[in-house]
C-alpha cells in the first residue's frame, strides 16, 4: 500500500477517527489527566517511595557523637552509640507517621515550633555590616539618653511607723526633727528617737529606682532636691514617714563615646538586626491577605482586615 496514494490514506484517517470515538480511550485520557493533576497538587504522594528510605549519613553519626560528648564530656561507648543510632531511627520513623497521619496539621504546639525555627532563621538571615566609626557615634548622639547613668544618692533615714504611732507618726517625726535641728548625722539624742526599720537605716549611692522599690516612687523623687548634711522631713514613703540625711549626691551624667563604645556598638546591632527583622516579617506579611472579624482589635501596624459576612 503506496502511503501517497490518497486512496489508502483514507482508511487510516477512518480508523484514527474510530479511534477517537472510543469511549474506554476517553477513560484512559481522563485517568492520566486525573494522575497528573493529582500528583501536582499532593508532591509527597509522588515521594512516597522514597519517603520510605531512611538513610543516617557519616554527618549524622558526627553530629550525634558531639552532641553526647557535649553533654557528658566523653565519647560514647558502642553499646551508647547503638542506643543513640536507634532513638534517631525511632525519631524519623515517628515523625514521617506522624507528618502521613497529618499530625502536624492545626497542632499549636507545632505551629509555635515552626514559627520559632523561622525566628531563627531570620536572625540568621539578618547578619550584620560593621558600622564605620562615624555612623556609630551618630547613631550614640541620636541615643545619648540610653547611655546615661543616673543620680546616685548616699543617705541615713529615721523611720516613724503608723503601724506603732497611728495618726501621731507624722507629727512625732516633726517633733524628732525639732530636737535634731542643728546636730551632726550621728548624735546621742537618736536613741530612741525612731521606730525599727524592716530594711536598712544607711543607703550608699542608690539611684531612684533602687530607692523606689523601697520606699516608693515619691520618696525616690523628693530625695535629689534635699540638701546635704542637715537632717530634713518628714518624707512620705509606701511605710510610713522618715526624717533624712543626705550625704552624698552624685548627679547623673551622659558618658562620652569612648567610655560605651563596646556598648553601643552591642545596642546598635540589637537595633539594626530587630529592624531587619521587622522588614523581613512585613515581607512575608505582604504575601498574605489577614482577615480578621469584627469585634477583632487593630494590628500592631494598623491594618485590620474584616471577614465578609457569612452567607444566610
Amino acid at each position: 500500500m503506496d502511503p501517497h496514494d490518497p486512496a489508502s490514506a483514507k482508511p487510516a484517517s477512518s480508523l484514527l477517527r474510530r479511534w477517537l470515538r472510543e469511549p474506554l480511550l476517553h477513560v484512559l485520557l481522563i485517568g492520566a489527566t486525573l494522575f497528573v493533576v493529582y500528583y501536582a497538587l499532593n508532591p509527597v504522594a509522588g515521594q512516597r517511595q522514597d519517603s520510605n528510605r531512611i538513610a543516617i549519613t557519616a554527618d549524622d553519626l558526627a553530629q550525634i557523637r558531639l552532641a553526647w560528648m557535649a553533654q557528658w564530656q566523653r565519647s560514647p561507648t558502642p553499646e551508647e552509640m547503638r542506643n543513640l543510632l536507634d532513638g534517631k531511627i525511632r525519631e524519623e520513623v515517628l515523625f514521617r507517621e506522624a507528618m502521613v497521619l497529618g499530625l502536624d496539621k492545626d497542632d499549636t504546639i507545632v505551629k509555635r515550633r515552626l514559627a520559632q525555627k523561622m525566628e531563627f532563621v531570620m536572625e540568621d538571615a539578618s547578619a550584620l555590616r560593621e558600622p564605620a566609626d562615624d555612623e556609630l557615634r551618630r547613631w550614640f548622639a541620636q541615643n545619648a539618653q540610653r547611655f546615661a547613668t543616673p543620680s546616685l544618692v548616699t543617705f541615713r533615714h529615721l523611720y516613724f511607723s503608723p503601724d506603732i504611732r497611728g495618726a501621731r507618726a507624722r507629727d512625732d517625726a516633726i517633733e524628732a526633727l525639732r530636737k535634731l535641728a542643728g546636730k551632726p548625722e550621728q548624735t546621742p539624742e537618736l536613741q530612741g528617737l525612731s521606730d525599727p526599720f524592716m530594711f536598712q537605716d544607711f543607703y550608699a549611692e542608690r539611684s531612684p529606682d533602687q530607692v523606689a522599690n523601697i520606699f516608693g516612687a515619691g520618696f525616690a523623687q523628693t530625695l535629689p532636691g534635699l540638701e546635704q548634711g542637715k537632717w530634713q522631713g518628714p518624707i512620705e514613703s509606701g511605710l510610713g514617714w522618715h526624717l533624712v540625711w543626705v550625704e552624698l549626691t552624685i548627679p547623673g551624667r551622659v558618658p562620652a563615646f569612648e567610655e560605651v563604645e563596646t556598648r553601643v556598638k552591642s545596642e546598635w546591632s540589637d537595633e539594626q538586626r530587630a529592624e531587619a527583622k521587622r522588614k523581613m516579617l512585613d515581607r512575608m506579611k505582604d504575601r498574605y491577605q489577614i482577615v480578621l472579624p469584627e469585634a477583632a482589635p487593630a494590628t500592631s501596624d494598623g491594618a485590620v482586615a474584616h471577614a465578609a459576612a457569612a452567607p444566610r
